[in-house]
Protein backbone atom coordinates (compact mmCIF):
# COMPACT_ATOMS: atom_id res chain seq x y z
CA UNK A 1 0.00 0.00 0.00
CA UNK A 2 1.10 3.30 -0.72
CA UNK A 3 2.35 5.40 2.30
CA UNK A 4 1.11 9.33 2.66
CA UNK A 5 3.76 11.60 0.78
CA UNK A 6 3.36 15.20 0.07
CA UNK A 7 4.35 16.11 -3.26
CA UNK A 8 6.48 19.17 -3.23
CA UNK A 9 7.35 21.10 -6.81
CA UNK A 10 10.09 19.23 -7.47
CA UNK A 11 8.49 15.58 -7.03
CA UNK A 12 5.76 17.09 -9.31
CA UNK A 13 8.42 18.24 -12.17
CA UNK A 14 10.04 14.69 -12.16
CA UNK A 15 6.80 13.25 -12.36
CA UNK A 16 5.89 15.42 -15.37
CA UNK A 17 9.10 14.81 -16.69
CA UNK A 18 9.11 10.39 -16.40
CA UNK A 19 5.47 10.98 -17.90
CA UNK A 20 7.05 12.74 -21.62
CA UNK A 21 9.69 9.76 -21.15
CA UNK A 22 9.92 7.06 -18.59
CA UNK A 23 13.08 6.36 -19.89
CA UNK A 24 14.93 9.24 -20.16
CA UNK A 25 17.97 8.75 -18.19
CA UNK A 26 18.38 10.93 -14.61
CA UNK A 27 21.35 12.58 -16.26
CA UNK A 28 18.95 13.82 -18.68
CA UNK A 29 16.28 14.83 -16.64
CA UNK A 30 18.17 16.58 -13.71
CA UNK A 31 19.84 18.95 -17.00
CA UNK A 32 16.39 19.62 -17.80
CA UNK A 33 15.10 20.50 -14.33
CA UNK A 34 18.44 21.98 -12.89
CA UNK A 35 19.27 20.04 -10.11
CA UNK A 36 21.67 17.88 -9.34
CA UNK A 37 21.90 14.28 -11.01
CA UNK A 38 22.03 12.51 -7.50
CA UNK A 39 18.64 15.12 -6.37
CA UNK A 40 16.87 13.50 -8.97
CA UNK A 41 17.74 9.46 -8.69
CA UNK A 42 17.20 10.30 -4.84
CA UNK A 43 13.75 11.80 -5.37
CA UNK A 44 12.67 8.73 -7.72
CA UNK A 45 13.33 5.89 -5.44
CA UNK A 46 12.33 7.52 -2.67
CA UNK A 47 8.74 7.66 -3.95
CA UNK A 48 8.95 4.17 -5.99
CA UNK A 49 9.64 2.91 -2.82
CA UNK A 50 6.98 4.50 -0.75
CA UNK A 51 4.37 3.19 -3.40
CA UNK A 52 3.72 6.56 -4.30
CA UNK A 53 5.51 6.61 -8.55
CA UNK A 54 6.39 3.80 -10.51
CA UNK A 55 7.29 3.85 -14.69
CA UNK A 56 5.20 1.23 -16.29
CA UNK A 57 5.75 -0.04 -19.82
CA UNK A 58 2.14 -0.20 -21.60
CA UNK A 59 1.41 -1.99 -24.51
CA UNK A 60 -1.08 -0.95 -27.33
CA UNK A 61 -3.59 -4.29 -27.34
CA UNK A 62 -4.97 -2.89 -30.76
CA UNK A 63 -1.14 -2.86 -32.11
CA UNK A 64 -0.35 -6.62 -31.46
CA UNK A 65 -4.27 -8.02 -32.07
CA UNK A 66 -5.30 -7.96 -28.84
CA UNK A 67 -8.40 -6.19 -27.37
CA UNK A 68 -9.25 -4.41 -24.16
CA UNK A 69 -12.80 -4.07 -22.57
CA UNK A 70 -14.38 -2.46 -19.89
CA UNK A 71 -15.99 -4.27 -17.47
CA UNK A 72 -18.64 -4.47 -14.78
CA UNK A 73 -19.73 -6.79 -11.97
CA UNK A 74 -22.59 -7.08 -10.09
CA UNK A 75 -21.73 -9.88 -7.44
CA UNK A 76 -22.89 -10.68 -3.72
CA UNK A 77 -21.90 -8.22 -0.81
CA UNK A 78 -19.57 -11.56 0.56
CA UNK A 79 -17.81 -11.76 -2.47
CA UNK A 80 -16.97 -8.27 -3.73
CA UNK A 81 -13.56 -8.17 -1.83
CA UNK A 82 -11.85 -11.84 -2.59
CA UNK A 83 -13.57 -11.26 -6.31
CA UNK A 84 -11.30 -7.75 -5.94
CA UNK A 85 -8.22 -9.01 -4.85
CA UNK A 86 -8.16 -12.04 -7.09
CA UNK A 87 -8.50 -10.34 -10.21
CA UNK A 88 -6.08 -8.09 -8.97
CA UNK A 89 -3.70 -10.76 -9.50
CA UNK A 90 -4.22 -11.45 -13.18
CA UNK A 91 -1.96 -10.55 -15.55
CA UNK A 92 -4.87 -9.32 -18.10
CA UNK A 93 -6.78 -7.26 -16.01
CA UNK A 94 -6.20 -3.23 -14.57
CA UNK A 95 -7.80 -0.03 -13.49
CA UNK A 96 -9.67 -2.43 -10.53
CA UNK A 97 -12.06 -0.72 -8.41
CA UNK A 98 -15.17 -1.63 -5.93
CA UNK A 99 -17.54 1.26 -6.41
CA UNK A 100 -18.94 3.11 -3.76
CA UNK A 101 -21.87 2.19 -1.96
CA UNK A 102 -22.59 -1.27 -3.74
CA UNK A 103 -21.81 -4.15 -4.95
CA UNK A 104 -20.14 -3.52 -8.03
CA UNK A 105 -16.72 -3.72 -9.16
CA UNK A 106 -15.02 -2.25 -13.02
CA UNK A 107 -12.00 -3.86 -14.23
CA UNK A 108 -10.14 -3.20 -17.38
CA UNK A 109 -9.84 -6.68 -19.17
CA UNK A 110 -6.99 -7.91 -22.21
CA UNK A 111 -8.32 -10.79 -24.33
CA UNK A 112 -7.53 -12.31 -27.52
CA UNK A 113 -8.82 -10.76 -30.75
CA UNK A 114 -11.73 -12.13 -32.39
CA UNK A 115 -11.41 -15.77 -33.22
CA UNK A 116 -8.50 -16.17 -31.51
CA UNK A 117 -8.42 -19.27 -28.59
CA UNK A 118 -7.80 -18.38 -24.85
CA UNK A 119 -9.94 -15.28 -24.56
CA UNK A 120 -12.62 -17.29 -22.02
CA UNK A 121 -12.13 -14.77 -18.94
CA UNK A 122 -15.80 -13.75 -19.48
CA UNK A 123 -17.36 -17.08 -19.32
CA UNK A 124 -15.37 -18.18 -15.91
CA UNK A 125 -16.45 -15.14 -14.46
CA UNK A 126 -20.45 -15.52 -15.29
CA UNK A 127 -19.93 -19.29 -14.33
CA UNK A 128 -18.43 -18.50 -11.13
CA UNK A 129 -20.41 -18.51 -7.57
CA UNK A 130 -21.22 -14.82 -5.78
CA UNK A 131 -21.48 -13.17 -9.34
CA UNK A 132 -24.45 -12.28 -10.84
CA UNK A 133 -24.04 -10.19 -13.76
CA UNK A 134 -21.09 -9.24 -16.36
CA UNK A 135 -21.37 -6.10 -18.64
CA UNK A 136 -18.53 -5.94 -20.96
CA UNK A 137 -17.91 -3.15 -23.66
CA UNK A 138 -15.03 -3.33 -26.44
CA UNK A 139 -12.73 -0.50 -26.13
CA UNK A 140 -12.99 0.91 -30.07
CA UNK A 141 -10.69 3.95 -29.19
CA UNK A 142 -9.41 5.64 -26.73
CA UNK A 143 -10.02 9.44 -27.06
CA UNK A 144 -8.26 11.33 -23.86
CA UNK A 145 -5.91 10.91 -21.21
CA UNK A 146 -3.58 8.73 -23.62
CA UNK A 147 -0.30 10.79 -23.34
CA UNK A 148 -1.46 11.34 -19.18
CA UNK A 149 -3.69 12.98 -17.03
CA UNK A 150 -3.36 16.91 -17.13
CA UNK A 151 -3.60 16.89 -13.50
CA UNK A 152 0.04 15.69 -13.42
CA UNK A 153 1.53 17.06 -17.01
CA UNK A 154 1.32 20.98 -15.67
CA UNK A 155 4.88 20.75 -14.12
CA UNK A 156 7.15 21.81 -16.79
CA UNK A 157 7.30 25.05 -18.89
CA UNK A 158 6.71 24.65 -22.68
CA UNK A 159 10.74 24.84 -23.38
CA UNK A 160 11.67 21.89 -20.83
CA UNK A 161 8.86 19.87 -22.44
CA UNK A 162 10.08 20.70 -25.89
CA UNK A 163 14.04 19.64 -24.38
CA UNK A 164 12.62 16.02 -23.04
CA UNK A 165 10.66 15.52 -26.11
CA UNK A 166 13.21 15.54 -28.13
CA UNK A 167 15.01 12.78 -26.98
CA UNK A 168 11.39 10.65 -26.64
CA UNK A 169 10.76 8.71 -29.61
CA UNK A 170 7.50 9.46 -31.19
CA UNK A 171 4.39 7.20 -32.98
CA UNK A 172 3.77 8.85 -36.19
CA UNK A 173 0.23 7.07 -36.09
CA UNK A 174 -2.64 9.49 -34.45
CA UNK A 175 -5.47 7.62 -32.12
CA UNK A 176 -7.42 6.10 -34.76
CA UNK A 177 -4.63 4.40 -36.98
CA UNK A 178 -3.18 0.82 -36.15
CA UNK A 179 0.20 0.54 -37.05
CA UNK A 180 1.57 -2.73 -38.56
CA UNK A 181 3.77 -5.00 -36.24
CA UNK A 182 5.85 -7.54 -37.09
CA UNK A 183 7.82 -10.12 -35.54
CA UNK A 184 5.81 -9.97 -32.23
CA UNK A 185 6.56 -13.35 -30.15
CA UNK A 186 7.50 -14.56 -26.54
CA UNK A 187 10.25 -12.65 -26.48
CA UNK A 188 8.60 -9.47 -26.88
CA UNK A 189 6.25 -10.47 -24.61
CA UNK A 190 8.40 -11.08 -22.14
CA UNK A 191 9.98 -7.66 -22.51
CA UNK A 192 6.79 -6.37 -22.17
CA UNK A 193 6.18 -8.06 -19.41
CA UNK A 194 9.14 -6.67 -17.54
CA UNK A 195 8.92 -3.52 -18.44
CA UNK A 196 5.02 -3.36 -17.10
CA UNK A 197 6.35 -4.48 -13.62
CA UNK A 198 9.38 -1.43 -13.96
CA UNK A 199 9.42 0.63 -16.98
CA UNK A 200 13.16 1.82 -15.74
CA UNK A 201 14.21 -1.65 -16.11
CA UNK A 202 18.10 -1.28 -17.11
CA UNK A 203 19.11 -2.58 -20.54
CA UNK A 204 20.69 -6.24 -18.35
CA UNK A 205 17.84 -7.58 -17.17
CA UNK A 206 15.78 -6.95 -20.18
CA UNK A 207 18.45 -8.86 -21.87
CA UNK A 208 18.99 -11.76 -19.44
CA UNK A 209 14.56 -11.68 -19.64
CA UNK A 210 14.17 -11.69 -23.45
CA UNK A 211 17.51 -13.63 -24.40
CA UNK A 212 18.95 -10.81 -26.71
CA UNK A 213 22.18 -8.66 -26.41
CA UNK A 214 21.97 -5.34 -25.15
CA UNK A 215 22.25 -3.82 -28.52
CA UNK A 216 19.29 -5.68 -29.84
CA UNK A 217 16.94 -4.85 -26.71
CA UNK A 218 17.94 -1.16 -27.09
CA UNK A 219 16.88 -1.23 -30.71
CA UNK A 220 13.71 -3.88 -30.04
CA UNK A 221 12.95 -0.98 -27.68
CA UNK A 222 13.07 2.01 -29.86
CA UNK A 223 11.77 0.28 -32.53
CA UNK A 224 8.52 -0.73 -30.62
CA UNK A 225 7.95 2.89 -28.83
CA UNK A 226 8.33 4.28 -32.27
CA UNK A 227 5.58 2.32 -33.69
CA UNK A 228 3.25 3.25 -31.01
CA UNK A 229 3.18 0.17 -29.74
CA UNK A 230 4.94 0.40 -26.08
CA UNK A 231 4.52 3.36 -24.17
CA UNK A 232 5.41 4.54 -20.51
CA UNK A 233 2.89 5.97 -18.43
CA UNK A 234 3.67 6.99 -14.66
CA UNK A 235 1.87 4.95 -12.10
CA UNK A 236 0.70 7.44 -9.63
CA UNK A 237 -2.48 8.38 -7.51
CA UNK A 238 -4.48 11.63 -8.62
CA UNK A 239 -5.31 11.70 -4.56
CA UNK A 240 -0.73 13.05 -4.08
CA UNK A 241 -1.99 15.80 -6.53
CA UNK A 242 -5.40 17.00 -4.17
CA UNK A 243 -7.73 14.98 -6.60
CA UNK A 244 -9.20 12.19 -4.30
CA UNK A 245 -12.71 12.15 -5.63
CA UNK A 246 -12.31 9.61 -8.52
CA UNK A 247 -15.74 9.06 -11.00
CA UNK A 248 -16.79 6.87 -13.45
CA UNK A 249 -19.22 7.83 -16.45
CA UNK A 250 -20.49 5.91 -18.70
CA UNK A 251 -22.12 7.86 -21.43
CA UNK A 252 -25.06 7.02 -23.87
CA UNK A 253 -24.23 9.87 -26.57
CA UNK A 254 -25.87 9.50 -30.35
CA UNK A 255 -23.43 8.49 -33.25
CA UNK A 256 -24.04 11.86 -34.86
CA UNK A 257 -22.19 13.53 -31.77
CA UNK A 258 -19.31 11.07 -30.84
CA UNK A 259 -16.48 13.45 -32.65
CA UNK A 260 -17.65 16.23 -30.75
CA UNK A 261 -18.33 14.98 -27.62
CA UNK A 262 -15.15 13.32 -27.65
CA UNK A 263 -13.54 16.01 -28.75
CA UNK A 264 -14.77 18.32 -25.92
CA UNK A 265 -14.09 15.87 -23.51
CA UNK A 266 -10.09 15.05 -24.35
CA UNK A 267 -9.88 19.17 -23.49
CA UNK A 268 -11.67 18.63 -20.51
CA UNK A 269 -9.10 19.38 -17.31
CA UNK A 270 -10.89 16.17 -15.07
CA UNK A 271 -10.98 13.77 -17.26
CA UNK A 272 -8.36 11.47 -16.78
CA UNK A 273 -9.37 8.95 -19.54
CA UNK A 274 -11.76 8.40 -21.85
CA UNK A 275 -12.45 6.11 -24.77
CA UNK A 276 -15.35 4.83 -27.08
CA UNK A 277 -16.65 1.58 -26.15
CA UNK A 278 -19.54 -0.91 -27.57
CA UNK A 279 -22.88 -1.58 -25.36
CA UNK A 280 -25.28 0.63 -24.57
CA UNK A 281 -23.11 3.55 -22.77
CA UNK A 282 -21.06 4.20 -26.12
CA UNK A 283 -18.47 6.52 -23.84
CA UNK A 284 -16.24 5.31 -20.88
CA UNK A 285 -14.49 8.04 -19.12
CA UNK A 286 -12.89 8.17 -16.06
CA UNK A 287 -12.96 11.98 -13.67
CA UNK A 288 -10.55 13.26 -10.96
CA UNK A 289 -12.11 15.85 -8.70
CA UNK A 290 -11.23 17.47 -5.68
CA UNK A 291 -14.21 16.71 -3.68
CA UNK A 292 -17.62 15.65 -4.54
CA UNK A 293 -19.18 19.22 -4.80
CA UNK A 294 -16.85 19.79 -7.88
CA UNK A 295 -17.69 16.57 -9.57
CA UNK A 296 -21.06 18.37 -9.32
CA UNK A 297 -19.63 21.54 -11.01
CA UNK A 298 -18.25 19.13 -13.46
CA UNK A 299 -21.80 17.14 -14.60
CA UNK A 300 -23.36 20.20 -14.34
CA UNK A 301 -21.31 22.15 -16.18
CA UNK A 302 -18.87 21.20 -18.71
CA UNK A 303 -20.35 18.02 -19.31
CA UNK A 304 -24.32 19.19 -19.17
CA UNK A 305 -23.48 21.53 -21.80
CA UNK A 306 -22.43 18.85 -24.49
CA UNK A 307 -25.45 18.41 -26.82
CA UNK A 308 -25.65 14.75 -28.04
CA UNK A 309 -25.94 13.03 -24.81
CA UNK A 310 -28.81 11.09 -24.05
CA UNK A 311 -28.03 9.74 -20.55
CA UNK A 312 -25.14 9.73 -18.01
CA UNK A 313 -24.61 7.16 -15.18
CA UNK A 314 -22.08 8.10 -12.61
CA UNK A 315 -20.43 5.74 -10.07
CA UNK A 316 -17.91 6.87 -7.36
CA UNK A 317 -14.64 4.62 -6.88
CA UNK A 318 -14.11 3.16 -3.71
CA UNK A 319 -10.28 2.77 -3.61
CA UNK A 320 -8.34 0.96 -6.56
CA UNK A 321 -6.94 -2.03 -6.14
CA UNK A 322 -5.00 -1.93 -9.09
CA UNK A 323 -4.15 0.46 -11.53
CA UNK A 324 -2.50 0.64 -15.10
CA UNK A 325 0.75 -1.73 -13.88
CA UNK A 326 0.68 -5.06 -12.53
CA UNK A 327 0.60 -5.43 -8.24
CA UNK A 328 4.09 -5.60 -7.01
CA UNK A 329 4.01 -9.09 -5.08
CA UNK A 330 6.58 -10.56 -2.80
CA UNK A 331 8.44 -12.54 -5.50
CA UNK A 332 6.74 -15.95 -4.12
CA UNK A 333 3.60 -15.07 -4.41
CA UNK A 334 4.06 -13.19 -7.61
CA UNK A 335 5.76 -16.05 -9.23
CA UNK A 336 2.88 -18.05 -8.16
CA UNK A 337 0.31 -15.54 -9.46
CA UNK A 338 2.08 -15.86 -12.84
CA UNK A 339 2.23 -19.94 -12.81
CA UNK A 340 -1.69 -20.08 -11.98
CA UNK A 341 -3.06 -16.59 -12.65
CA UNK A 342 -6.56 -18.55 -13.44
CA UNK A 343 -7.10 -20.61 -10.02
CA UNK A 344 -7.46 -17.78 -7.34
CA UNK A 345 -9.86 -19.61 -4.90
CA UNK A 346 -11.97 -17.29 -2.75
CA UNK A 347 -15.71 -18.32 -0.50
CA UNK A 348 -16.63 -21.63 -2.24
CA UNK A 349 -15.71 -20.66 -5.74
CA UNK A 350 -12.90 -20.37 -8.18
CA UNK A 351 -11.77 -18.45 -11.33
CA UNK A 352 -10.68 -21.07 -13.22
Amino acid sequence: MAQSVTLDALDRRLIHALQIDGRASFSRIAAVLKVPERTVARRYQRLRSALVVRVVGLVDSRRIGMLDWFVRIDCTPDATDALTAALAQRDDTSWIAPLAGGTRLTCMVRTPGPGAEGGRLFDHLLRTPGIRDVEAGCVLRPVAGVGGWAGRTSALEASEQAALLGSAPESPQGPGVVAEVSGWGEAEARLAGELALDGRADVAQLAAATGWSASTVRRRVAGLRAAGVLHFEVDVSPSHFGFPVEALLWLEVAPAALGEVTQALSQHAAVAFAAVMTGRASVFAMVQCRDTGALYDYLAGELGALAGIGRAESALVQRRAKRAGPLLLPAKAERAARLAPLGTVYGAGRIR
